[in-house]
């Protein structure tokens, strides 16, 4: 996957090894929308994947299920594959998209105030 910023939402990732289930697993802890994870006895689970253990034994990631009252652990040897399935609510929005947003919000409140002085002929 490298270090460029990639849209994952709608992604299928299907592991072919476990180097690469790391990383996955791993941007999946990232992403702020849900995933999917396909086990290998052909169960889906789908939430938010909030934590994980990659690095030492036991090896697992923890997931907010919808509908469940605690958190599911799940250890990784049961995943075969990720599916960014959630969108993820900060996708697309930067810093530059954060400036145009506050400017047209400056620009309607300048008309908004103009307006107003008008009305009450302070202004011609």
């Amino acid at each position: 996957m490298g270090k460029e910023k990639k849209v994952l939402s709608g992604e299928k990732f299907v592991f072919s090894n476990d180097s690469q289930k790391i990383e996955i697993l791993e941007a999946a802890f990232d992403y702020r929308g849900d995933v999917t994870l396909e086990l290998v006895q052909g169960q889906t689970i789908e939430g938010y994947l909030f934590n994980r253990q990659l690095t030492e034994a036991p090896f697992f990631v923890e997931m907010l299920v919808p509908g469940e009252e605690s958190a599911r652990r799940i250890p990784i040897e049961q995943i075969c594959a990720v599916t960014f399935s959630g969108k993820d609510p900060a996708d697309g929005k930067s810093y530059e998209a954060w400036k145009a947003k506050k400017e047209k919000e400056r620009r309607e409140e300048a008309k908004k105030i103009e307006s107003e002085m008008k009305q009450a002929g302070l202004l011609d």
